[in-house]
């Protein structure tokens, strides 16, 4: 499997884990990724005002500053790269997913923080570099090291937990995204269409040649 195969088989499993409660609906359409420009202003069919107030109050407020989104989106993009199938993680709008949900779901704030600035740190004693300033080269070395934890060192630890985190995140944001959807081929719920008896089931009955 290649690294957006496993990756995809990740996000499925956990998409159904209720990471995405409230929100994946949202993120259905690239191009509606709740913002606080686009956010609802008033109540709408099927949600309760104070869901709907609570978002636009999550939509309006800012958790990470520049540089960490600026990181975010370049880990997204290495965890997800575009391909010949669709776009990167950043294209399905990854990140702004990432910030909401953080912001919805508190316990993500200190780890991801936490996992940033370790990751900073990192680079800058080896390469005198945050990670985004990185050559291409040292940002994989780097990864490597903490993306694969069977053969991960003890020392990389907290690193190792970041990138779960980091690597859960985005491919729950990818996969419910509208990109992600086809990107598996997914077509969601229809209604179920007769087109008569299957022919092997009529040929197992020896009825193939009969009108029905």
């Amino acid at each position: 499997m290649n690294r957006r195969e496993s990756l995809k088989a990740i996000g499925i499993g956990t998409i159904t884990t209720g990471l995405l409660v409230g929100v994946g609906c949202n993120l259905s359409d690239d191009k509606k990724v709740p913002t606080a420009e686009t956010a609802a202003t008033k109540a709408v069919p099927g949600r309760m005002p104070e869901e709907v107030e609570r978002e636009n109050k999550l939509l309006q407020d800012k958790y990470f500053d520049v540089h960490e989104m600026a990181t975010i989106t370049m880990l997204a993009d290495l965890i997800i790269p575009k391909d010949k199938h669709s776009g990167s993680a950043s294209d399905a709008k990854v990140p702004e997913f990432i910030e909401f949900i953080v912001k919805d779901i508190p316990a993500h704030q200190l780890p991801m923080r936490g996992g940033l600035k370790w990751l900073d740190l990192q680079c800058l004693n080896r390469f005198n570099n945050p990670f985004i300033k990185c050559e291409p080269a040292q940002q994989i070395e780097m990864l490597d090291e903490i993306a694969y934890p069977a053969k991960a060192k003890p020392e990389m630890a907290q690193g190792v937990a970041f990138f779960n985190r980091m690597r859960d995140l985005t491919s729950s944001g990818f996969w419910s995204s509208e990109m992600g959807t086809k990107d598996i081929g997914y077509a969601g719920n229809a209604p179920n269409r007769w087109t008569g008896v299957p022919a092997d089931v009529l040929k197992q009955y020896g009825m193939e040649n009969v009108k029905i």
